[in-house]
């Protein structure tokens, strides 16, 4: 956002004369910061649910903390990966830049999203939510 604010230019045909000042922009970055809250929301959910079946481990709590860590995983993948792209679409081509090092953003976020494939984890809430299967143990889960 800050090199957004500082470094980007304006759109040719936008009718303003900073990057900040595009509405195309703005909604774009209020899109992302809603994600994000959304997925801050969600992971605090995922928290809660694994404190609770540590404290007390069964059956149910142990599933429900994975269930809601699944979904945390993919929410919170979703947005990385499209807040990265983002980042280059409303930075501009001076956000390419090896001065400023950003794509590092992006290679994090994939890297973070390669382990424990979310394309498993909608299966397993599909599992769980229609035919009260519950996730596999698995000590990432």
């Amino acid at each position: 956002v800050d090199f957004v604010r500082t470094k980007s230019r304006a759109w040719i045909d936008s009718g303003v004369d900073h990057a900040w000042q595009d509405p195309y922009t703005i909604q774009a970055i209020g899109d992302l910061r809603l994600r994000a809250n959304a997925a801050e929301a969600v992971l605090e959910k995922a928290g809660l649910a694994v404190d609770r079946a540590v404290a007390d481990p069964d059956e149910k709590t142990v599933a429900k903390a994975q269930i809601a860590v699944a979904e945390s995983k993919i929410l919170t993948t979703e947005i990385a990966i499209n807040a990265t792209n983002k980042l280059f679409e409303l930075a501009g081509t001076r956000s390419t830049l090896a001065e400023h090092n950003l794509d590092r953003h992006w290679r994090n976020a994939r890297t973070h999203t390669l382990h424990d494939p979310v394309r498993w984890k909608y299966a397993i809430l599909g599992n769980y939510y229609l035919n009260d299967v519950n996730p596999p143990l698995h000590a990432w889960s």
